[in-house]
């Protein structure tokens, strides 16, 4: 008797408990060791909710002074977690902050909006960012001033499209520079200074910045390229000057200068043209009647371009058909039932399971059913009838530990209940009424 009356007062505390649940968030700042200004900061944020949400939450983009916060589009990650014996569903973010100076930062409190369940019932939650700082000190060696940016393996590379010392004068020279490097932003990249040479007219492109890059090792970065075109404007030798850059190394955690040597450019006449052909006279013997060819030539010319007419004009007639009779092929092959299955054997491997159960009506219709349900009955295979239950138990039923969807268990149980009845040759059309005696 005693061990029912704990058992139950344990359930009650824990009913209590789960109903005095509230929503909650939490921050963290990664590697806060070292912080120097223009590196990059990442503050993943938790949001927190009991049971689980009906929306996602709503991170905001605050503003944090002297500093550049971003919320980078990537996909977030579900997590879950108990709590003071109450099990909760999370969704993490995660935010850079690039610092512009030395000092303490400390994240403002802002609101992250969102619905979730609450003993069944949808609820509106806000969670607010807790008081969270970081602290960023002076960059070794930048004696005061702002390095322009901090990063890791930072290249300096360039191109040209075709050899700087055979340039004909007037001819253009295209240049191409890329600044490269890791655990930065595209943006945060500062331009270069290419210079002015003497003898060539300079003629810049716009800058192009780009995020989640490959170098030619196959390492991810930014990168920000420049792109100039050089015209040459006299004959002789000239000199694009050096490039460089300075940036702070992350790994050193020292001041460190990417550059690109000088180039030369030689600058050449442009050769004279080759004297002309002389004309060769006609003889009186040639046997070459002008009047004849010329007539003939006029003839087949005439007969071309009417051929050429009646093409157009029998085109113009059989294109609407032909187009016609395309689209609705095209129309019959995207709803065909092989076609749907392809689809579905995609989704199963990976798309969330509501996409996989929208794409399992689409074939089971396409398949000459009208329901999954029809379907699963025709083919009386327990396997079916499991992980079919399986999917729409977990998108459906209101249970607190669903079961999990076993993709490759599923993608077994369709691909072989639907090779046993195309091998039987049983096919059961859609009928557009209703069953007289359902079951």
């Amino acid at each position: 008797m005693r061990r029912v009356q704990i058992a139950l007062a344990l359930w009650l505390f824990s009913i209590s408990a789960a109903l005095g649940a509230e929503p909650f968030a939490r921050a963290t700042v990664d590697n806060q060791e070292a912080i120097v200004p223009g590196q990059q900061v990442h503050v993943t944020v938790d949001v927190f909710a009991p049971d689980f949400f009906t929306s996602p939450p709503q991170f905001p983009l605050f503003d944090l002074p002297n500093a550049i916060v971003t919320l980078p589009d990537e996909r977030a990650q579900n997590l879950v977690e108990t709590f003071d014996g109450v099990q909760y569903s999370g969704i993490r973010r995660a935010y850079t902050v690039v610092p512009e100076m030395a000092g303490t930062f400390t994240l403002p409190p802002a609101v992250i909006d969102f619905d979730y369940s609450n003993d069944g019932k949808t609820m509106k939650g806000a969670a607010s960012l807790p008081p969270t700082s970081f602290t960023v000190g002076d960059a070794p060696g930048a004696r005061g001033e702002t390095l322009p940016f901090a990063a890791r393996g930072v290249t300096l590379t360039q191109s040209f499209d075709r050899d700087p010392a055979k340039l004909k004068i007037g001819e253009a020279l295209v240049r191409t520079v890329t600044v490269f490097g890791t655990d930065t932003q595209a943006m945060m990249i500062p331009a270069l200074d290419l210079g002015q040479p003497h003898g060539l007219k300079v003629y810049p492109k716009p800058l192009v910045i780009s995020d989640g890059v490959k170098d030619n090792g196959g390492t991810v970065g930014s990168s920000r390229t420049q792109t100039i075109t050089y015209i040459a404007e006299a004959v002789g030798t000239f000199e694009i000057p050096e490039v460089s850059s300075t940036w702070f190394d992350l790994d050193a955690h020292a001041a460190k200068i990417a550059s690109l040597p000088a180039t030369v450019v030689t600058v050449t006449k442009v050769p004279a043209p080759a004297q002309g052909i002389a004309p060769q006279l006609q003889t009186e013997d040639s046997g070459v009647k002008s009047p004849a060819l010329s007539k003939a030539a006029i003839t087949l010319a005439t007969a071309a371009l009417s051929l050429l007419a009646g093409i157009v004009w029998l085109a113009r007639r059989l294109f609407p058909p032909i187009k016609a009779r395309l689209s609705a092929w095209n129309a019959l092959r995207r709803s065909s039932e092989k076609t749907r299955f392809k689809q579905l054997v995609a989704s199963i491997r990976k798309d969330d399971p509501a996409t996989v159960y929208h794409r399992l009506v689409s074939w089971s219709r396409s398949a000459g059913f009208r329901s999954i349900g029809d379907w699963v009955s025709a083919t009386e295979d327990a396997d079916v009838a499991h992980q079919t239950g399986t999917l729409e138990r977990q998108l459906f039923a209101n249970e607190p530990d669903r079961p999990a969807l076993d993709r490759e268990a599923l993608l077994r149980a369709i691909t072989k209940a639907r090779r046993a009845h195309i091998g039987s040759g049983r096919s059961r059309p859609i009928s557009r009424l209703p069953e007289l005696n359902p079951t």
